[in-house]
């Protein structure tokens, strides 16, 4: 952290302020509406200069703010403090220069804790590199079944400006947290955090595992009541051990063995309670059934543990947790069952991105036939595949990198058979389909869990989704 940096969570008066916003986009736009609106001089500076660019800057410039399109390197004379886009990368010359001259810096989650009025609404905090927008929106579930006023939010949902500054008045925020806006919130203090996992991703940005690692901790700094961490993912306990809480905070695991004295866990298809309970040591407290989770497959359950845990730091009774896990529906392209068709389920995890979400994708299912490829992103595929092999029937691999995964596939999976479609037009997903079902026996399932990123061939995770949806339909109807 720059010597530069504020890490108090004093007021700060904008008034006659010069404030530069890093970036244009999701989180710039709002942040520079707001900032002006508290008086401050506000400066947008934007590397790009393309149509939506302009459009968002003459939005802006209407309002009397001053943006910079094609600069976004350069420091503005006498800013006093940066407020940057999550994604803008910390090696950057602006910020250089800024710890130079003196002047923090902060992501829109640390302008949006600053701006908290007095009484504000507790913050439950979730990262982790896979689960996060399910388990915070399982964890708003739960608040609103415990009559709590609440809204997911961050990555998510509600953005947190909004949230705080909006008229809604809410008790407890789920807030869901990137590494990324987690790097640039030094001052953020929740009541109670998770880190639900931690794999490489996002290491161009972070420049190594362990810068990466380090922001994700920052979640748990300053926590009061609760540190939630899988008991499963040993680097997250460590991350709990090098936080700096309030006194009285506590570690809490949570499992998908039998939990121990502070875990939640499962025990005979039942959610338990090891932690929120008097004598956690002696007794257990049943919060739910394992299928009142949607879908039940394990990752998931791990997920409402998770999102279950930090309720109960936040007060919630056990009967809300099952209300909330009952009442929850997962988003679309996460797991979803499209149809069965000839005593074969397809299921549509186009959301696994990267090869730890297909890890926990593939684990829910036996045996597979397993459509997957598209942009890698510097991924391997080795641990992957030998993790998988047993269980799958075959593959079909499509995109711009499945290379990468039949080289896998043949190095820890030798026996599995492989079809290698060589083609990127509309009908692609169509012919995988047709591939993988030809390949399927009765009591298989065809997941499309990628383990790559889509846009070598759709606009994004969803179309791709779609796309596999409409196939599978037409193969049921071309079947019937």
């Amino acid at each position: 952290m720059g010597s530069g940096q504020v890490t108090s969570s004093e007021p700060f008066d904008f008034q006659g302020k010069h404030v530069t916003v890093a970036g244009l986009g999701v989180s710039g736009v709002p942040a520079a509406k707001v900032l002006h609106g508290l008086g401050a001089i506000v400066t947008v500076v934007n590397d790009g200069a393309d149509e939506r660019a302009r459009a968002q800057a003459a939005e802006l410039e209407a309002l009397g703010i001053t943006v910079r399109l094609g600069d976004g390197d350069t420091l503005p004379e006498g800013s006093e403090l940066i407020v940057t886009a999550p994604g803008w990368k910390p090696d950057k010359p602006l910020f250089a220069a800024a710890e130079r001259a003196g002047v923090p810096v902060w992501g829109d989650v640390e302008l949006a804790w600053r701006l908290r009025g007095p009484g504000a609404a507790d913050w439950l905090a979730v990262t982790g590199t896979n689960g996060k927008t399910t388990t915070v929106q399982m964890l708003a579930s739960i608040l609103k079944a415990a009559g709590l006023r609440t809204a997911a939010v961050g990555n998510i949902g509600v953005s947190l400006l909004d949230a705080v500054l909006g008229e809604e008045q809410y008790d407890v925020l789920a807030v869901e947290l990137s590494s990324y806006q987690l790097h640039w919130a030094p001052s953020l203090r929740a009541h109670s955090a998770a880190v639900l996992n931690l794999a490489p991703d996002h290491l161009d940005w972070h420049g190594s595992m362990e810068a990466y690692a380090a922001d994700k901790g920052r979640v748990y700094e300053g926590n009061r009541v609760a540190c939630v961490y899988n008991v499963a993912d040993k680097a997250t306990e460590d991350l709990v051990r090098e936080a700096d809480v309030e006194e009285g905070c506590r570690a809490v695991g949570f499992t998908l063995g039998t939990p121990g004295p502070s875990q939640l866990g499962v025990v005979e298809g039942l959610l338990v309670d090891r932690a929120f309970v008097e004598d956690r040591h002696k007794n257990a407290q049943e919060l739910a059934e394992a299928g009142d989770v949607n879908p039940p497959a394990p990752h998931n359950i791990a997920n409402a543990l998770a999102a279950a845990a930090l309720a109960r730091a936040y007060g919630v009774p056990a009967r809300a947790v099952r209300d909330g896990l009952r009442a929850f529906t997962p988003d679309a392209h996460r797991i979803a069952h499209v149809a069965d068709v000839d005593g074969v389920a397809y299921v549509d995890d186009s959301k696994a991105t990267n090869t730890h979400a297909a890890e926990a994708s593939l684990a829910a299912y036996e045996p597979i036939v397993w459509i997957a490829g598209g942009l890698a992103k510097g991924a391997t595929f080795d641990e992957l595949v030998a993790k998988s092999a047993k269980r799958l029937r075959g593959a079909v691999l499509i995109g711009a990198d499945r290379a990468l995964i039949r080289e896998a596939l043949a190095r820890h999976a030798p026996q599995v058979p492989v079809v290698d479609l060589d083609r990127t037009d509309t009908g692609a997903m169509r012919a995988a389909v047709q591939e993988a079902h030809r390949l399927a026996q009765a009591g298989d399932t065809v997941l499309l869990a990628p383990a790559c990123a889509s846009m070598d061939m759709f606009a994004n995770y969803n179309k791709r989704g779609d796309a596999f949806a409409d196939a599978v339909r037409e193969l049921g109807s071309a079947d019937g």
